[in-house]
């Protein structure tokens, strides 16, 4: 997947390997938590990304959520500058991906996403009320390596 991971179940005992989430953690301290939503309707105006860490995001029960991703697109220090290229104020070099290069894929079941570094992605997002996440980010991911910009998906609900 250009964008990640998806990680399902497997037997206890087995050693690791590429079926397992390749995380990047080095960047700080992780940090593992329940994230608790509500009111996240199947659209979004913003996208997101974290230049400088992977990200782990899975249902508690198992529910169908979705999740709007774009191929991560951080700019080298030492690349010629280039038409469309933006410096963040946590400082790396981006390209904001075009809304035509945004997917959005459904999940659900026993399973997670691990997100690559620098991968944009909205949401979760999701059908009712409310949901618990399991999130593994780190610490600072929030306000250091943050960087969110407008978007527009209205629907959804058609994700494969």
């Amino acid at each position: 997947m250009d964008y990640g991971q998806v990680i399902g179940p497997s037997p206890d005992g087995e050693e690791f390997g590429p079926q397992d989430a390749q995380l990047n953690l080095s960047e700080g301290t992780p940090r593992f938590y329940i994230m608790s939503l509500t009111n996240r309707p199947l659209g979004f105006s913003t996208i997101t990304h974290h230049a400088k860490v992977t990200q782990c995001l899975g249902s508690i029960g198992g529910g169908a959520w979705y999740l709007g991703v774009a191929k991560p697109s951080i700019v080298a220090e030492a690349a010629a500058p280039e038409e469309g290229v933006k410096r963040s104020r946590c400082g790396h070099l981006y390209a904001a991906p075009e809304i035509e290069e945004v997917r959005v894929f459904r999940f659900s079941g026993p399973k997670f996403v691990k997100l690559g570094k620098g991968t944009w992605h909205a949401g979760p997002l999701f059908e009712g009320e409310s949901m618990d996440f399991y999130n593994l980010e780190l610490s600072d991911t929030n306000v250091s390596f943050f960087l969110c910009l407008p978007a527009l998906i209205t629907d959804c609900s058609s994700a494969p």
